[in-house]
Protein backbone atom coordinates (compact mmCIF):
# COMPACT_ATOMS: atom_id res chain seq x y z
CA UNK A 1 0.00 0.00 0.00
CA UNK A 2 1.48 3.44 -1.08
CA UNK A 3 2.02 5.86 1.27
CA UNK A 4 -0.97 8.74 2.23
CA UNK A 5 1.19 11.92 2.49
CA UNK A 6 -0.06 13.92 5.54
CA UNK A 7 -0.69 18.19 5.82
CA UNK A 8 3.26 18.14 6.83
CA UNK A 9 4.80 16.22 4.01
CA UNK A 10 2.55 18.52 1.64
CA UNK A 11 3.97 21.89 3.49
CA UNK A 12 7.38 20.18 2.52
CA UNK A 13 6.78 18.74 -0.93
CA UNK A 14 5.12 22.72 -1.93
CA UNK A 15 8.66 23.89 -0.03
CA UNK A 16 10.99 22.56 -1.79
CA UNK A 17 8.98 22.43 -5.19
CA UNK A 18 8.46 26.46 -4.73
CA UNK A 19 12.25 27.01 -4.57
CA UNK A 20 12.81 24.35 -7.65
CA UNK A 21 10.85 26.69 -9.30
CA UNK A 22 12.14 29.91 -8.10
CA UNK A 23 15.51 28.73 -9.10
CA UNK A 24 14.61 27.50 -12.62
CA UNK A 25 14.44 23.64 -12.18
CA UNK A 26 10.96 23.76 -13.13
CA UNK A 27 9.77 25.72 -15.75
CA UNK A 28 6.02 25.91 -17.82
CA UNK A 29 7.96 26.81 -21.34
CA UNK A 30 4.85 26.81 -23.35
CA UNK A 31 3.65 29.95 -21.41
CA UNK A 32 3.87 32.93 -23.05
CA UNK A 33 3.18 37.07 -22.64
CA UNK A 34 1.38 37.76 -24.82
CA UNK A 35 0.35 34.69 -27.41
CA UNK A 36 2.26 36.15 -30.25
CA UNK A 37 5.89 34.46 -31.25
CA UNK A 38 7.07 37.85 -32.67
CA UNK A 39 6.49 39.55 -29.67
CA UNK A 40 7.50 37.38 -27.27
CA UNK A 41 11.02 36.91 -28.65
CA UNK A 42 11.71 40.22 -27.19
CA UNK A 43 9.84 39.99 -23.77
CA UNK A 44 11.55 37.40 -20.73
CA UNK A 45 9.32 34.86 -20.09
CA UNK A 46 10.85 33.17 -17.21
CA UNK A 47 9.36 34.96 -14.14
CA UNK A 48 5.87 33.83 -15.88
CA UNK A 49 6.82 30.20 -16.49
CA UNK A 50 8.47 29.71 -13.03
CA UNK A 51 4.94 31.26 -11.30
CA UNK A 52 2.68 29.20 -13.68
CA UNK A 53 4.95 26.15 -13.03
CA UNK A 54 4.58 26.21 -9.41
CA UNK A 55 0.76 27.15 -9.59
CA UNK A 56 0.16 23.90 -11.82
CA UNK A 57 1.76 22.23 -9.13
CA UNK A 58 -0.14 23.64 -5.84
CA UNK A 59 -2.99 22.69 -8.07
CA UNK A 60 -1.68 19.57 -8.26
CA UNK A 61 -1.60 19.31 -4.30
CA UNK A 62 -4.99 21.23 -3.91
CA UNK A 63 -6.42 18.01 -6.03
CA UNK A 64 -4.43 15.55 -3.77
CA UNK A 65 -5.76 16.66 -0.79
CA UNK A 66 -9.18 16.62 -2.11
CA UNK A 67 -8.72 12.93 -3.29
CA UNK A 68 -7.35 12.04 0.05
CA UNK A 69 -9.14 14.11 2.40
CA UNK A 70 -5.68 15.84 3.76
CA UNK A 71 -6.31 18.67 6.10
CA UNK A 72 -4.83 22.00 5.17
CA UNK A 73 -5.35 22.77 9.00
CA UNK A 74 -1.86 23.76 11.05
CA UNK A 75 -1.99 25.52 14.50
CA UNK A 76 -0.71 28.90 14.82
CA UNK A 77 -0.12 30.80 18.03
CA UNK A 78 0.04 34.17 18.90
CA UNK A 79 1.11 36.30 21.95
CA UNK A 80 -0.10 39.69 23.00
CA UNK A 81 0.18 41.28 25.35
CA UNK A 82 1.60 38.55 27.88
CA UNK A 83 -1.37 36.53 26.60
CA UNK A 84 -1.47 33.32 24.25
CA UNK A 85 -3.90 31.88 21.93
CA UNK A 86 -3.20 28.68 19.99
CA UNK A 87 -6.07 28.18 17.38
CA UNK A 88 -5.86 26.26 13.49
CA UNK A 89 -5.54 27.92 10.71
CA UNK A 90 -5.49 26.92 7.02
CA UNK A 91 -1.77 27.04 5.72
CA UNK A 92 -1.29 29.94 3.02
CA UNK A 93 -0.27 26.65 0.40
CA UNK A 94 -2.89 24.53 1.03
CA UNK A 95 -6.57 24.89 0.96
CA UNK A 96 -9.45 23.37 3.31
CA UNK A 97 -11.17 20.61 3.17
CA UNK A 98 -14.88 20.46 4.36
CA UNK A 99 -13.94 18.77 7.94
CA UNK A 100 -11.67 22.06 7.91
CA UNK A 101 -14.61 24.37 7.70
CA UNK A 102 -15.63 22.76 10.96
CA UNK A 103 -12.65 23.23 12.71
CA UNK A 104 -12.56 27.15 11.93
CA UNK A 105 -16.22 27.45 12.65
CA UNK A 106 -15.43 25.60 15.88
CA UNK A 107 -12.59 28.09 16.92
CA UNK A 108 -13.77 30.92 15.78
CA UNK A 109 -15.78 31.77 19.29
CA UNK A 110 -12.06 31.39 20.94
CA UNK A 111 -10.14 33.50 18.70
CA UNK A 112 -13.09 36.57 19.13
CA UNK A 113 -13.05 36.05 23.40
CA UNK A 114 -9.29 36.68 22.90
CA UNK A 115 -9.79 39.50 20.56
CA UNK A 116 -12.39 40.93 23.05
CA UNK A 117 -9.94 40.67 25.74
CA UNK A 118 -6.49 42.27 24.61
CA UNK A 119 -7.88 45.31 21.71
CA UNK A 120 -10.10 47.04 24.59
CA UNK A 121 -9.49 50.73 24.19
CA UNK A 122 -7.78 50.34 20.88
CA UNK A 123 -8.33 52.31 17.72
CA UNK A 124 -9.88 49.98 14.99
CA UNK A 125 -9.66 50.09 11.30
CA UNK A 126 -11.24 48.32 8.50
CA UNK A 127 -8.94 48.07 5.39
CA UNK A 128 -9.63 47.70 1.89
CA UNK A 129 -8.38 47.69 -1.31
CA UNK A 130 -6.38 45.33 -0.89
CA UNK A 131 -4.50 46.47 2.77
CA UNK A 132 -3.51 49.24 1.27
CA UNK A 133 -6.35 51.93 2.63
CA UNK A 134 -7.75 52.30 6.11
CA UNK A 135 -10.87 53.57 7.81
CA UNK A 136 -11.92 54.22 11.49
CA UNK A 137 -14.54 52.38 12.56
CA UNK A 138 -16.27 51.50 15.90
CA UNK A 139 -16.93 48.10 17.94
CA UNK A 140 -20.34 48.35 16.38
CA UNK A 141 -19.07 48.00 13.20
CA UNK A 142 -16.86 45.31 13.91
CA UNK A 143 -19.94 43.45 15.47
CA UNK A 144 -21.92 43.64 12.22
CA UNK A 145 -19.26 41.77 10.68
CA UNK A 146 -18.92 39.42 13.28
CA UNK A 147 -22.83 38.61 12.26
CA UNK A 148 -21.58 36.84 9.41
CA UNK A 149 -18.48 35.69 9.82
CA UNK A 150 -18.01 31.72 9.77
CA UNK A 151 -14.51 31.34 11.33
CA UNK A 152 -11.87 34.25 12.16
CA UNK A 153 -7.85 34.47 12.12
CA UNK A 154 -5.25 36.50 14.23
CA UNK A 155 -2.40 37.90 13.87
CA UNK A 156 -0.53 40.72 16.01
CA UNK A 157 2.77 42.78 15.37
CA UNK A 158 4.43 44.16 18.81
CA UNK A 159 7.21 45.95 20.05
CA UNK A 160 8.03 47.67 23.08
CA UNK A 161 6.37 50.89 20.95
CA UNK A 162 3.88 49.86 18.74
CA UNK A 163 0.92 47.42 18.77
CA UNK A 164 -1.23 46.33 15.91
CA UNK A 165 -3.70 43.11 15.98
CA UNK A 166 -5.08 42.06 13.04
CA UNK A 167 -8.56 40.31 12.84
CA UNK A 168 -9.77 38.45 10.21
CA UNK A 169 -12.88 37.64 10.09
CA UNK A 170 -14.11 35.28 6.78
CA UNK A 171 -16.45 33.01 5.54
CA UNK A 172 -17.02 30.43 2.81
CA UNK A 173 -13.46 28.90 1.60
CA UNK A 174 -10.43 30.29 3.32
CA UNK A 175 -8.36 29.64 0.39
CA UNK A 176 -10.74 31.90 -2.05
CA UNK A 177 -10.98 34.23 0.28
CA UNK A 178 -7.94 35.95 1.31
CA UNK A 179 -7.81 37.93 -2.52
CA UNK A 180 -11.48 37.74 -2.80
CA UNK A 181 -10.81 35.12 -5.98
CA UNK A 182 -14.46 33.42 -4.63
CA UNK A 183 -16.29 36.66 -3.62
CA UNK A 184 -19.11 36.69 -2.35
CA UNK A 185 -19.74 33.27 -1.80
CA UNK A 186 -16.03 33.58 0.26
CA UNK A 187 -14.54 36.62 1.44
CA UNK A 188 -13.26 38.21 4.32
CA UNK A 189 -12.65 41.81 6.26
CA UNK A 190 -9.43 42.68 8.24
CA UNK A 191 -10.39 44.33 11.24
CA UNK A 192 -6.71 46.32 12.63
CA UNK A 193 -6.58 47.43 16.38
CA UNK A 194 -3.72 49.71 16.84
CA UNK A 195 -3.04 51.86 20.28
CA UNK A 196 -4.98 55.04 20.31
CA UNK A 197 -3.46 58.06 17.87
CA UNK A 198 -1.41 55.07 15.86
CA UNK A 199 -1.96 53.80 11.96
CA UNK A 200 -2.12 50.17 11.47
CA UNK A 201 0.61 48.86 9.42
CA UNK A 202 0.41 45.29 8.67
Amino acid sequence: MSKVYNTDDLIQILASERQACLKGERLKLEVTVSGNPVIDQFIRTDGLQKFTAYQEFKAAIHDYQREYQVSGIIVQEVKVKGKTLRYPEVHPQLIAISDDLEILKEAKQSILEFWERVSPGMDLYLSFNSGKQYQQIKQVDVDRIILRTEWASLNAFEKSDFLEIILQLGWGKPDEACYQRGFPASGSEFIHAVNPGNLPIG
